[in-house]
Order: structure tokens, then sequence, then C-alpha cells
């Protein structure tokens, strides 16, 4: 879904049409008369009940595919043509990346759309559901063929300082999606939520197993190291009391082995990821997640 936004001072919550870009209108689904009046579809209620069942049963077994479960079901539920979940990025150049897709949008998987051209930002920004709108104009303005969205629903998410949107979209008609299908979402997001925790509290317990397992083999190869080290010390030394000349080619043989398992040691110190510690330090330096 490539959106734009005009901005953090364009439009007030209370218009109602707000033209965030060529192309693209958003606008607040709290209060929205428009949207409320809507007639509701005929949904399977034991659709959604077997929805959570699938979510509930993926986060208990495979957790690393929570999200991809999750649009995918919100997709089904709500009888939509694509679904996302959008994560905020935050560096020199901020960024929405779509970490999970289903429908016709798949094969945006991953992508990365600059803060100021996401409609998800003015989700954000405005911290509540929107509805919108993506027409032609706004692809052509930047160059990327892709369905148009006539019938959208935007719902923001936070966890810790993880930020990002749930959205359901519409590729056909123009008043696919009802109050219920918004509540279905609503909850979807804070789903969402929960396993965008989850997932960054595994990330976490892997990083400081993989910081721990690499100290501990640090560790061994200094004592490794130690062995061979004290060896050459003793060989050179007798070398220098008096074992030099025709003495001076058995001292190199002695010493040849000890010193290639030193290399081999040293070699292996420094295969190991160094980084590791420096992100160590920057999780201690913190204090904040």
């Amino acid at each position: 879904m490539f959106l734009a936004s005009g901005g953090s001072g364009q439009g007030e919550i209370e218009l109602q049409t707000t033209k965030a870009a060529p192309g693209v209108e958003i606008v607040p689904l709290k209060g929205n008369a428009t949207f409320e009046s809507r007639p509701c579809h005929n949904r399977d209620s034991s659709q959604r009940e077997e929805g959570m069942r699938r979510l509930a049963r993926v986060f208990a077994e495979r957790p690393e595919r929570i999200l991809q479960e999750l649009v995918d079901v919100a997709m089904e539920l709500c009888g939509a043509d694509s679904a996302g979940v959008s994560v905020e990025e935050r560096s020199e150049q901020p960024a929405f990346r779509w970490a999970a897709t289903s429908g016709k949008y798949v094969p945006f998987q991953n992508a990365r759309l600059p803060y100021d051209f996401a409609s998800c930002s003015i989700c954000l920004e405005r911290g509540e559901p929107q509805h919108f709108r993506v027409g032609e104009a706004f692809f052509d303005l930047l160059g990327v063929p892709a369905e148009l969205v006539t019938d959208g629903m935007l719902i923001p998410w936070q966890v810790e300082d993880m930020r990002g949107t749930i959205w359901v979209v519409a590729h056909g008609e123009s008043e696919a999606f009802d109050k219920q299908d918004y509540e279905t979402v609503q909850g979807l997001a804070d789903f969402a939520a929960i396993a965008v925790r989850h997932q960054r509290q595994q990330e976490k317990f892997v990083h400081q197993a993989n910081a721990a397992a690499a100290a501990a083999m640090a560790n061994e190869l200094a004592h490794q190291i130690n062995n061979p080290l004290q060896s050459l010390t003793n060989i050179l030394f007798l070398a220098a009391i008096g074992n030099n000349g025709p003495d001076g080619k058995i001292v190199a043989e002695s010493a040849a082995p000890d010193l290639q398992r030193l290399s081999d040691l040293v070699k292996r110190l420094l295969a190991l990821p160094t980084v590791l510690n420096a992100e160590v330090g920057g999780d201690q330096g913190s204090g904040e997640n």
C-alpha cells in the first residue's frame, strides 16, 4: 500500500475528508456518520470463532508466524482483498515496513515506505482508526503499479516504544466494510501489539543467550591460549640463555606446534561476534527497554 500523507499539520480530525496527497483521502473512523450508517454485512460468526482459534494455536505453536496468520485472518473475517501489518522504523530516514501482508498486496511484503508517504503516519499522529481510499493519481505519482484502494480501514497499535498499524483494504467495492468489521480489526490490532511484544521478548532472549555463549567461548579460548603461550615462553627463554647456533633449528621446531595452536586459537577469538558486546553495552546503557 503505497500511501502518502500531507504531514502532521494538514487537516483537522473533525473534517469529513482530508486530502493527504493527490489521489489519497483519509478521515477518522470514530464519529464518522457515513461509515457507521453502512448496512452490516452478513459475516459468518463461526468463521470468526475459528479465526480466533487459529490465532491462539499459531501463537502457542509457531509464534514466528503470528503476524502473517493475523493478516490472513483479518482478510478472511472482513472479506477484504488485502490486509497487512505495518511497523514504524525509526532511523535517519524514518519509514514503515510491511511486516506481514495477505491478499493482492502480498508482493509488497517487507516493503519500506518513507514516513511522509505513508497514511500510517497520519493514523499514528492522530492516535485513532482511520478510513482511507487511494486512487490512481497517487500510484502514478510514485510510479508504482498497484491495485487501487477503494475502501480501507487503518487501525493503530503500540507496544512499549514500537508502533504500527493493521489495515484491511478492498480493491473494488466502495463500501466493503462496516462497523462490525471495524470492531473485528480493532480487536486484531490489540492482538498485533501482543504478538509484536512477544516476538520482541523472544529476540531479546535469543540475543542474551548468544551473548552468554560468546562470552563462555571467549573465556574457554583464553584458557586454551595460556598453555601454548606458557610453553612458548619457556622455549624462548631457553633459547635466550644459550640454545642458539646449532640448536636454533631445534628451538624453532619445538616452538612451531605451539605457535600454530596459538594462531588457530587467536583466529577463533577474532571470529567471535564482537558486535554482541556493543549491543549488550547499548542495552545496558539505554535503561528504557
